[in-house]
């Protein structure tokens, strides 16, 4: 009987939904690149930190409703060839035009569509609409966070290929959920104006593209080495007991990389505040003192609960992680 219970609740561990970066980390990290902003930027932002800290997750929900989404999480790099990638154009018209743009959509398209974010957010700038700088601000600092996770630049994204069924959210779930607010050092230095966007997603798709590896052959290896009994425990999560790794072993593989999920939020909370402040600064450095007093139309209000109501019912549409 004490089997078949313990069975049942694996099952439920593994069923259970998961997301890009964790709905943890997701929130932190958006939350925390607030800090990073110019007096002038903060005006806005930080009475409407709690919205862009909730909505940091939207991109996810919305998996569950549209199926174009999930290509907008990641991209199988090494699709593509070897470190550093060179085969793959980094125009997307090239990328399409060599390699079909259902071969492209098909392995991810996270670097194109965060340069599509941007856009869209400078527009919502110069336009001071306050609605559409909340949201685009919120969604594209998902997508910059997803490109910095190591797994959403392989193929081999959640170990499927090498019987690592779960590292995924291992990965950046588990790990942040336990230490982040224990052990990571958040304590970064302001935004900065990214000249070249593209280039700067590029260069942060091929470090996850090249850390990817180390991911994946680090808790192999851990795996071989710690007691098979000492690697998954039973916690309590919202007061249904889940089958997880433990906190030993999610203490080793952080330790094993050597601080490699803390160094990609760092770099992500940066990222995600420099991308703001680009947006702004390519929009003309708008006065945003009277958006602050601006709060959300109805219809923003009722999208946002139509998209929570398919999450909370439906099923991703696209590939799960």
């Amino acid at each position: 009987m004490l089997k078949k219970i313990l069975l049942i609740i694996s099952l439920f561990a593994i069923t259970t939904k998961s997301y890009c970066w964790g709905f943890y980390a997701h929130k932190k990290i958006n939350y925390l690149a607030v800090f990073l902003l110019p007096p002038q930027m903060m005006i806005l932002y930080k009475p409407n930190i709690e919205f862009l800290t909730e909505h940091a997750v939207d991109p996810d929900k919305r998996r569950y409703a549209i199926a174009a989404e999930g290509p907008r999480h990641f991209i199988d790099i090494d699709h593509y060839g070897k470190y550093p990638y060179t085969a793959l154009p980094h125009n997307y018209k090239d990328a399409a035009a060599k390699f079909s743009e259902d071969t492209i959509i098909a392995n991810g398209i996270v670097p194109w569509h965060i340069q599509i974010m941007l856009t869209r957010l400078t527009k919502a700038f110069k336009e001071k609409n306050f609605s559409s700088i909340m949201k685009n601000s919120a969604e594209i600092g998902h997508y910059i966070a997803d490109v910095h996770v190591p797994l959403h630049a392989s193929s081999n994204h959640n170990g499927q290929l090498t019987n690592q069924i779960g590292i995924h959210a291992f990965w950046e779930s588990r790990i942040p959920e336990l230490l982040a607010d224990k052990q990571f050092d958040f304590f970064i230095g302001k935004a900065a104006y990214i000249k070249n966007p593209g280039a700067f997603i590029w260069d942060r798709v091929l470090e996850s593209g090249r850390e990817a590896d180390s991911a994946l052959v680090i808790e192999k290896e851990l795996s071989r080495q710690f007691p098979g009994d000492k690697k998954y425990s039973f916690e309590k999560r919202n007061n249904i007991l889940i089958r997880q790794y433990s906190s030993d072993y999610t203490i080793a593989y952080n330790k094993k990389m050597n601080g490699m999920v803390e160094r990609r939020m760092r770099q992500a909370i940066f990222a995600i505040a420099s991308f703001w402040y680009t947006a702004w600064v390519n929009a003309g450095q708008p006065d945003l003192s009277a958006l602050a007093k601006q709060t959300f139309l109805a219809n923003d209000l009722k999208d946002f609960e139509e998209l929570n109501e398919k999450w909370q019912s439906g099923k991703i549409t696209g590939r799960e992680e």
